[in-house]
């Protein structure tokens, strides 16, 4: 590899330019912090900075007024005082924001992004988005908020970007954007020149008096790449790689960047981005007035750590929903006195037995959560097994990122079936499961209940034994007599300042070390299993064997399965080893008091549309490169703490990687840091944070879930919005990196409305992948607001190999469908000369529907030409038109369209016209020439697209198109053959030129900061 061997430096700027030969474009704000160095524009503002800035200084302020009366408490405290799971919830908001440069369904729709002129169009998206944003916030789906909330910013900040509104003289935000009652801007037609020509990377005065004049200036924003096509005398969106820039008017004016190379108007970047972020601050001010301080502050998970229980409720569970009850109470009153900052955190109660299991009850209520657990019953039941996995799904599903669960119960699961599913919500959620079974594995025939049960198989435990590995968690196997002492772990681990210092799994006898530095305050050490002795050695080299007498350097606490070991005051600063003699397994997991922690996540770089890091959802693939990107937490903006490295870690605790960390400057907590892996290991690992102080202390923090490398891969495509009574598909595609193999494929989801839960076989050769779809049927009665998560695993038959996908779909209410359809060319091809009947135009254009009703009719209302239909599949669209497959299937990716049963009231007022007939003949080259009436298409379409494809000769150079939808919308489009100069080829070269200029410009430049470096 190009990067290895040079220091932290020059293995910057040398990975940059490696990096960004492969970046084709740069269309929007830069995504993150990486595409900082990935463009050498390091100053540049970019959508992850906007968004975590903002929200940042809107939680400090509604924290700041919650607490005038506490007198000792200072910003630097509450700044400090933010958890770990503010910042895991602003990250979901900032790559929220940022997948919408990578996704495929959005990155390449101008309305996303407010280019092309889509003004109208990316308006109402903007207030859909903020109608999302409050109703899911008022429900309590904090999660699906923040997913919403981080693309309305995108979007939002992408207007001050790509418009012409910072070129007006504008020094306030556009409120119209949000708020239909304030002022609007009239909007450029389609037929209005808007920029001159400029040849320069620095466009300074290429706007038309009309765009920025005092008084009536007209609103635009730039078009971008090749879709959908420029028409004359338009503004480009600009940049070295953006091929619109040839067509007239050649320049453009985006202002994303610092830098010329990408962003013509990059003289205005910082205006740009100071009413970006003005603007993100007052959607924010905006949301806490409407949804009130508490709302707010919960939806950043500023509060205290959830309580997550999941119960058995049979009737030998007594004495263990006793003991759940106890801790309960005590955790509820500990809480209500070291309350100080944050609000009450969320409780949640999932019971189950055979067959029945739930209702969830969740509360933000203390009192209401323990009159819940007051009113737990232990009744009926006695044989096994029990629907364990179900509840532990559900409650799952319901409890927030980062949550630690408890699990009490004395039977085996009956829905073993489910553990793939909870174990990628586990992962997804990066979860902690702990399980406590109050029965030894290998007992037989006790009787539970009034029934004796049946001799049951040692093992079958097992499976709640993995979960709780995978998870970071622990299985505790305990007695009904020892269940109130080993309870007292639930009280271990939820403070919000816990953090883990150490955490392996042994088979036998084992020696441990763990680091204490100087955040750290309280220590506790968790031992499951059978132990006969260990040995406890302070950094000073003081002993202390255990069990024992009590001190000099700790307290034991034991009883059957769990072992509690709490450090005495003062601890010393330093290594510590603990050598454990036990018979059979062990679990060992040092935690600690302290705000240090931090956060991570798995990514590659950007190789379409925008140069960045995207995140990547599910488990890495084992022996490719991969970034590691790591957020510290709790870190004072005074701290002057470095972090050098991460060491990934093996199931029982050896050293598999280390990972060399640069830093960058987001404004994660002060830090945030970036590492390159050559090879993802084969092999389940954790993974080991280190650093120093800034005194020079060493620090250490660990991650507790257990990565699972594999060879295979699951990418979602499409997350459609749901809709009472309608169906709706989630189209994802598996990719296979390892040999050829057979998968199982599964879908589940927590509301039961997929409509087929069959398990699918597939074949998929190494190196390939295919594509599949699942749907999903919401009935009339779904409740708006309301979360679905539809959770996709797929495993080899022949391996360990198997990977996730969790999607969270959103139930919307249905609103009257007042968007017109929309058509966008994909390509013109025209060659006319002066003697108009020697040539011929031709246009591919694609139509959709924006609203939720479908397209209905179509009808060609101008021209000679004739208009061919057909429809948008991977196959046929590649057969039909090849030249335009490529880019087309990126944006939309569909699978195969099927007749859906029309049922609209305008489709029945619309006849069918010329090349189809009733019945379910597919829409495959029906043609249509003037003077044919509307032909309907909703039998086919339902709200997908529709290739069209008109040609016409010279001599009619002008087209018009009219589409309805079902709901009786319309939309007139218009061709001009002498309007239209948009060949690929042309763009390509132009685009394959201008990248090796590119290129050698940046070789050169990275070249001097090596030597220099190298000095």
């Amino acid at each position: 590899m190009i990067c290895e061997g040079m220091d932290s430096s020059a293995l910057t700027h040398r990975c940059a330019l490696v990096l960004f030969i492969y970046m084709p474009i740069c269309q929007a704000f830069l995504p993150n912090f990486w595409s900082r160095v990935l463009t050498l524009s390091w100053d540049s503002y970019t959508h992850q900075y906007m968004t975590e800035q903002a929200i940042h200084n809107i939680t400090m302020e509604t924290l700041s007024r919650m607490v005038e009366h506490q007198q000792d408490l200072n910003d630097e405290e509450l700044y400090t005082g933010l958890s770990r799971g503010f910042w895991h919830a602003v990250g979901e908001v900032a790559s929220a924001n940022a997948a919408m440069d990578f996704l495929s369904a959005t990155q390449f729709d101008p309305v996303y992004h407010f280019d092309s002129e889509r003004v109208e169009g990316a308006t109402q998206m903007l207030r859909e988005f903020w109608g999302q944003t409050v109703l899911l916030t008022k429900a309590e789906d904090y999660q699906g908020a923040r997913r919403i909330l981080g693309q309305l910013f995108h979007s939002l900040q992408d207007f001050y970007s790509h418009s012409n509104w910072v070129e007006m003289g504008q020094q306030e935000v556009y409120l119209h954007l949000l708020h239909p009652e304030e002022p609007s801007v009239p909007v450029a037609s389609v037929d209005t020149p808007t920029c001159a020509q400029c040849f320069r990377f620095s466009c300074y005065s290429n706007l038309l008096e009309e765009m920025i004049r005092q008084t009536e200036p007209l609103l635009t924003t730039g078009y971008f790449s090749t879709y959908p096509v420029k028409p004359p005398g338009k503004c480009s969106h600009g940049g070295i790689l953006d091929s619109s820039r040839h067509q007239g008017a050649e320049g453009g004016i985006n202002k994303d960047s610092t830098s010329p190379l990408f962003s013509p108007h990059h003289f205005l970047h910082k205006e740009a981005a100071h009413l970006a972020t003005t603007a993100t601050l007052r959607v924010l001010q905006d949301l806490h007035k409407e949804v009130g301080p508490k709302s707010f502050l919960r939806l950043f998970s500023v509060q205290q750590p959830p309580l997550v229980f999941v119960i058995d409720t049979t009737g030998s569970m007594f004495e263990e929903i006793t003991a759940a009850r106890l801790r309960t109470l005590s955790i509820i009153q500990a809480r209500q006195k070291s309350q100080r900052i944050t609000l009450p955190g969320t409780f949640i109660l999932v019971p189950f037995h055979d067959p029945d299991f739930g209702p969830v009850k969740e509360t933000d209520d203390p009192h209401q959560f323990m009159q819940y657990m007051e009113d737990l019953m232990a009744l009926g039941g006695g044989d096994e097994p029990e629907m364990c996995l179900s509840a532990l799904q559900l409650a799952l599903t319901h409890s927030p990122p980062l949550s630690e669960i408890f699990v009490f119960t004395d039977a085996s699961p009956k829905d073993g079936h489910l553990q793939r599913a909870v174990q990628a919500l586990i992962l997804e959620k990066q979860t902690k499961v702990n399980f406590l079974l109050t029965e030894d594995p290998s007992f037989k025939g006790r009787e539970r209940g009034k029934r004796k049960r049946e001799t049951l198989s040692p093992d079958r435990f097992s499976l709640y034994s993995s979960l709780a590995s995978i998870s970071g968690g622990i299985t505790i196997y305990t007695t009904n007599k020892d269940i109130h002492k080993v309870s007292a772990i639930v009280e271990d681990t939820t403070t919000s300042s816990k953090v883990t210092l150490l955490h392996t799994e042994s088979e036998s006898d084992s020696s441990n070390s763990f680091r204490v530095d100087k955040a750290v305050t309280k220590v506790m050490l968790h031992i499951t299993g059978q132990l006969t002795h260990c040995e406890l050695v302070s950094p000073l080299g003081a002993q202390q064997s255990l069990p024992g007498t009590d001190g000099p350097l700790a307290i034991l606490d034991s009883s059957k399965g769990l072992y509690r070991i709490s450090l005495l005051s003062p601890i010393e600063i330093g290594i510590w080893q603990l050598s454990i003699k036990a018979i059979g397994p062990t679990t060992f997991s040092v935690l600690g008091d302290s705000n240090l922690d931090f956060l991570y996540y798995f990514a590659k770089e950007s190789n379409e549309t925008h140069p960045g890091l995207r995140k990547l959802e599910g488990s890495p693939i084992a022996g490719v490169p991969v970034f590691l990107v790591v957020a510290v937490t709790g870190l004072s903006p005074n701290d002057k703490a470095s972090f050098s490295h991460v060491t990934l870690l093996g199931p029982k605790g050896e050293s598999l990687l280390k990972v060399l960390l640069n830093s960058s400057s987001s404004y994660w907590s002060g830090e945030e840091l970036v590492g390159y892996m050559n090879s993802v290991p084969r092999m389940p690992f954790t993974m080991c944070l280190s650093g120093k102080d800034g005194r020079g202390n060493l620090l250490e923090r660990v991650s507790t879930e257990m990565i699972q490398p594999t060879h295979v891969q699951i990418q979602v495509l499409s997350a459609p919005q749901l809709l009472p009574g309608h169906s709706s598909t989630v189209l994802f595609e598996i990719f296979n990196h390892g040999p050829k193999r057979h998968f199982s494929l599964s879908a589940e989801d927590d509301l039961g409305y997929l409509s087929h839960r069959d398990q699918q076989r597939l074949f998929v050769s190494m190196g390939s992948s295919v594509k599949r779809e699942v749907e999903l049927r919401i009935p009339q009665t779904a409740q708006t607001g309301r979360s679905i998560t539809l959770t996709l695993t797929v495993h080899a038959e022949d391996s360990p190999d198997s990977n996730y996908a969790v999607v969270h779909l959103i139930v919307i209410p249905e609103e009257p469908d007042k968007n017109p359809p929309t058509c966008s060319s994909l390509q013109v091809e025209s060659s006319c000369p002066s003697l108009c009947s020697q040539g011929s135009w031709k246009v591919s254009l694609v139509a959709k529907d924006r609203g939720h009703s479908g397209l209905a009719s179509i009808q060609l209302a101008q021209g000679e030409g004739t208009l061919i239909l057909s429809e948008v599949t991977t196959e046929r669209h590649a057969q039909h038109f090849p030249q335009l497959h490529e880019e087309t299937m990126r944006g939309v990716h569909l699978p195969l369209l099927q007749p859906q049963k029309d049922t609209s009231e305008i489709s029945n007022n619309l006849n069918l016209g010329t090349g189809a007939e009733h019945g379910r003949q597919r829409l495959e080259g029906v043609q249509l020439v003037n003077g044919d009436r509307p032909v309907n298409i909703s039998e086919w379409t339902k709200g997908k697209p529709v290739m069209m494809h008109y040609s016409s000769g010279c001599c009619a150079p002008q087209a018009e198109l009219v589409l309805w939808d079902r709901a009786g919308n319309m939309r007139r489009c218009h061709l001009i053959a002498s309007q239209q100069r948009a060949l690929r080829e042309n763009n390509r070269a132009h685009s394959e030129k201008f990248t090796s200029q590119l290129v050698l410009m940046l070789w050169g430049h990275s070249a001097l900061i090596i030597i220099y470096d190298l000095r």
